[in-house]
């Protein structure tokens, strides 16, 4: 998973990469709003942004982000405990708002919860278990290993379970944001289902796929 992160305070900033690397995310990492508005359109899954920052501010990147991509997640972190500032963040579009100071784990389980991020074992039927913190496919006694991209493509559909999903949605997710052929993501496809013994994921003609189980 990718992550832009923008924070002008050198140390915090620091601080939140070297905990979010740990977590295997991929984080571009800014302190400066016109550099960071510069990067919008490297593929990230989720944007974290703080306010007062040099050149441009967080609000106005947000506006900009909005206006692109409405369903990537943001984060804003702030100081600021005045009301008119937050009620900004939330109006132009900002999913959760941090206030400094803050426990770095508090804004790892929201980027979880905000990107679906599983650490837990799903239930897909038919004997059949995925486990997101081993990556590993438990069909009855025998298993299988998933790669890191079919185990992103599963993450999800799995988590707009009953919905379709479709070709950009996946190669935002799973490619984060680089380009992949329509050809990658039906070969792609066709390896995740190879397996899973059973039929759960059904494809929609010229749009994407939909799991139920």
């Amino acid at each position: 998973m990718k992550i832009l992160l923008l924070e002008d305070n050198a140390r915090l900033n620091a601080t939140i990469v070297k905990r979010l690397e740990a977590k295997a995310y991929s984080v571009d990492f800014f302190i400066d709003g016109q550099e960071a508005y510069d990067a919008l359109d490297n593929g990230y899954t989720c944007f974290i942004l703080d306010i007062n920052v040099p050149s441009l501010d967080g609000i106005e990147i947000l506006k900009q982000i909005r206006d692109f991509y409405p369903e990537t997640p943001v984060i804003i972190i702030s100081s600021s405990v005045e009301l008119e500032v937050i009620k900004d963040a939330y109006s132009y579009g900002c999913n959760d708002f941090l206030k400094k100071p803050f426990f770095i784990d508090e804004l790892e389980i929201k980027i979880e919860k905000l990107c679906n991020i599983r650490h837990d074992i799903v239930d897909l039927g038919h004997d059949c278990q995925f486990d997101f913190k081993t990556s590993l496919l438990r069909i009855g006694s025998t298993e299988e290993h998933l790669s890191r991209k079919e185990k992103l493509l599963l993450n999800v559909l799995i988590s707009e379970k009953g919905k379709v999903v479709t070709f950009d949605k996946i190669q935002a997710m799973v490619w984060e944001g680089n380009f992949a052929s329509l050809d990658s993501i039906r070969s792609l496809m066709r390896r995740l289902r190879k397996k899973i013994p059973f039929e759960c994921i059904e494809t929609v003609v010229d749009v994407g796929y939909i799991l139920r189980y």
